[in-house]
Formats: structure tokens, C-alpha cells, sequence
């Protein structure tokens, strides 16, 4: 959702329609999250501190991903009406937005989510929400399209992971090489 890359869109192919992938989405609602974790962790008196001890994970994770003894654990936690918890119940409420296919019932359900957002008082809420307004098209356009780039995200990671391991190579072509032969499933050369 950044402008530099929003722009460079538009100028090259500007009859594309804009989408903004799901995963950076959720990653800015995790993110918000734990931001707000941190923030009540350090205001917490110690004797509360071990009800959310070793617990940032289980509050990130999807709920049908929660492991047996997990669910009892996070329902007291979310007994205890802190602002981790409000922060918990808007990424979930967050999550509902993705099962929405008509563009108008999913808009209407974003602005109730936006406001509740906003008014939360969990800053890192506040401004996801703000940066969630300002380029509505690209998300609402998730109904319709319903496309990942997941495929291309992990490619860029295997070649990350092959430029750290083509660290001493001096040429480029050794490491287009390289590229080619981990994402391409080319063959080895003979030896």
C-alpha cells in the first residue's frame, strides 16, 4: 500500500484494477496487535503479567489452528477485559471481511469495522484503520478478484535465499545462474 509502488502501477499499466494482497493485510492487523501487546505488557502490574505470559503467539494464531489445551488458555485471557483483548476481538472481526463475495455487503461491513476500529482507542488500531480508508478500491476489490501473489512472494524468497548462499560470487551471471537453476528446476551441468 505504499504510494511509490501505487504509483508505479498506475503509470505502467493504468487500466489494471489495484488489489493488495490479503497476506499484507492480515500482516498490518498482526502487526497492530502486537504493538498493542507490547504496550499493555509494559503497563501491566507484575502479578497480571503471568496471565499473558507466552501467550503472543496464541493470540495471533487463526482460531481453528488452536492445538487442545490453546483455546481454554485464550478464552481466560479473554475474560480479562484488557486492551490486548479488544485488539484480539478486532483482528478476528477483521477476518470475517475475507468471506464476504458481494462487493456492497463487504463495503458496509468494512465501514462498521473501520469505525469500531477507530474509535477502539488502540492507536496501532487507529492507524490501520486510517491507512485502510485512504485505499478502500484495492481491498474491496478482494470480493471479485480473489488473487494471491503467493506464489511470486515465494519466489522472491528462494532467490533471497540463493543470493545469501551465492554470497562470494563476484559475477552476475553466476548468480542469474544460480536463479535459474533453484527457481527454475533447470538440470546440473555435467561435471
Amino acid at each position: 500500500m505504499w504510494a511509490g509502488h501505487i504509483d508505479a502501477v498506475r503509470a505502467q499499466v493504468p487500466q489494471a484494477r489495484l488489489l493488495f494482497n490479503r497476506f499484507h493485510v492480515v500482516q498490518h492487523v498482526n502487526r497492530a496487535v502486537d504493538d498493542v501487546r507490547r504496550a499493555t505488557w509494559r503497563a501491566q502490574a507484575p502479578a497480571m503479567k503471568s496471565t499473558f505470559r507466552h501467550a503472543r503467539f496464541l493470540r495471533l494464531k487463526n482460531p481453528w489452528n488452536l492445538r487442545n489445551p490453546e483455546p481454554a488458555r485464550l478464552s481466560a485471557i479473554c475474560q480479562t477485559n484488557q486492551p490486548i483483548v479488544r485488539a484480539y476481538y478486532l483482528k478476528e472481526a477483521f477476518q470475517l471481511f475475507w468471506t464476504y463475495r458481494s462487493v456492497w455487503w463487504a463495503e458496509r461491513y468494512l465501514t462498521w469495522w473501520l469505525r469500531w476500529a477507530a474509535r477502539s482507542r488502540l492507536e496501532p488500531f487507529v492507524k490501520f484503520a486510517r491507512m485502510i480508508r485512504t485505499h478502500p478500491d484495492g481491498i474491496l476489490a478482494w470480493t471479485t478478484v480473489r488473487v494471491s501473489n503467493g506464489a511470486l512472494e515465494g519466489m522472491n524468497n528462494k532467490a533471497k535465499i540463493i543470493s545469501h548462499r551465492a554470497d562470494g560470487s563476484r559475477k552476475t551471471a553466476t548468480y542469474l545462474t544460480a536463479i535459474w537453476h533453484g527457481c527454475g528446476s533447470l538440470p546440473l551441468p555435467p561435471s
